[in-house]
């Protein structure tokens, strides 16, 4: 197989995808968790686009959630043991002096650094809190970490679309989410994502591609170097991931479990309720599992313009329009908009608390995090964000309250703390100060 390849091949796989995407295709998808704790503690950050009309989402008081909740957050009225509200956390390491207002805050989210406009080769960011936690755990587990997304992104302004991304291995490499249910599927539960090749022959076409992008680093330009580096940072990835692979077993699926429909059949435009439930009822599946204990879930993206993705609230306008709405029909309409979505997390969360582990239940076990790197979409306000965070963390994490925390903490302080219940603790995240007490 490897004598098709050429060095036209590995050129082109230095263009602005990063091979990632061709890369990732031939990769081996083998599993069964590691088994070094009865009940693991698992991670997943679930982000929304566009921020929220705070008088829909804010509590009056702080301590025990009410028995009745603001407008947004209805769809989590039965579960307000399992979540706490967390009041007060910023995002202002995205702020910048340009119009990009929506695509900075979502890169910063998990890696609490602003964003370097310009083409691909110019991108910069940081390790986003998920890789943190992959990179130090992620060996006890066949997949160090899951990225899903319920779409594709664009970009804004000067900075490119991969700005979307929530994680990123290092400053320059974002990891590509899954954006169909059946690629989640085939990654959790094929082991090799239905590609016939054995792992030996991948094996060995990683190796030629390594040789051949050896052979042409005396050859390029600097910035050509940089894209070398970081392809051959990305083909170690690889092969580490292919050793790691070699040590577990593919797990199976629950009975009765049949695979998602294939990506022609699921639009996610007319889908997109059925696309993130799929997509939760998978992520459920992967923690059940111990295929992964970390994920990143965009549930819907920044700069959203995707009419009648709503319709079945009765909404036809696209959610970034309607999160820089002045009349009060149309505000009306985006909070909406937020309660629907909120809808999909309690779906998930119930999910969760279905599943039995011990005593207890697999959303006991979980840290889920949910939320906006925008505070409100019209003003593109990064202070007091809307973020919610779910489940036990095995005992470490006391739910069922809404918390004003004090002074305005970046919001990487909070993965600072997940970060330390995980067993990858950090001394510093982006623009962490420290880790957050009483949560």
């Amino acid at each position: 197989m490897n004598q098709h390849l050429s060095r036209r091949t590995v050129l082109k796989g230095l263009g602005v995808s990063l091979a990632l995407p061709w890369l990732e295709a031939m990769m081996p998808r083998s599993a069964l968790a590691a088994k070094s704790a009865k009940h693991p503690l698992r991670m997943a950050m679930l982000y929304v686009g566009n921020g929220v009309r705070k008088r829909d989402w804010t509590l009056a008081e702080t301590g025990p959630l009410p028995r009745k909740l603001p407008f947004i957050l209805e769809p989590l009225e039965g579960l307000q043991a399992d979540f706490s509200v967390l009041g007060n956390l910023s995002n202002r390491a995205s702020v910048a002096p340009d119009g990009a207002a929506h695509t900075r805050p979502q890169g910063a989210f998990l890696t609490g650094m602003r964003p370097r406009p310009g083409t691909r080769a110019d991108a910069r960011l940081g390790v986003s809190a998920d890789q943190v936690a992959a990179a130090r755990i992620g060996d006890q587990t066949r997949l160090p970490s899951l990225s899903v997304t319920s779409q594709c992104a664009r970009g804004e302004y000067d900075y490119g679309d991969w700005y979307h991304n929530l994680s990123w291995r290092d400053a320059v490499t974002p990891i590509v989410p899954l954006n169909q249910p059946r690629q989640i599927f085939n990654r959790l539960f094929s082991a090799d994502d239905g590609d016939p090749s054995s792992t030996d022959d991948r094996r060995s076409i990683l190796d030629f591609v390594r040789a051949e992008a050896t052979a042409l680093r005396p050859r390029v330009s600097s910035a050509d170097w940089h894209k070398l580096d970081e392809y051959f940072t990305s083909i170690r990835e690889i092969e580490g991931r292919i050793e790691r692979a070699s040590r577990w077993s593919v797990p199976t699926p629950p009975r009765g479990l049949t695979p998602p429909a294939a990506s022609s059949d699921l639009d996610h435009k007319d889908n997109w309720e059925e696309t993130v439930r799929l997509m939760g009822d998978l992520m459920v599946l992967a923690f059940q599992t111990d295929s992964t204990r970390i994920c990143t879930f965009v549930v819907a993206q920044e700069r959203e313009h995707i009419p009648n993705r709503y319709k079945a609230i009765g909404i036809t306008e696209d959610h970034h329009n309607l999160s820089h709405a002045g009349e009060p029909e149309r505000v009306e309409q985006y909070a909406k908009v937020g309660r629907y979505h909120v809808s999909q997390l309690a779906y998930i969360l119930r999910k969760l608390k279905d599943v039995r582990e011990g005593e207890g239940t697999l959303l006991d076990n979980c840290m889920i995090s949910y939320g906006a790197g925008l505070s409100d979409g019209s003003g593109h306000t990064i202070d007091d964000l809307p973020i919610l965070l779910a489940g036990r963390g095995r005992g470490t994490l006391t739910p069922g309250r809404h918390i004003r925390l004090p002074g305005e903490p970046p919001i990487c302080n909070l993965w600072l703390s997940l970060l330390d219940r995980m067993g990858a603790p950090v001394d510093r995240l982006g623009d962490s100060t420290g880790v957050l007490r009483g949560l």
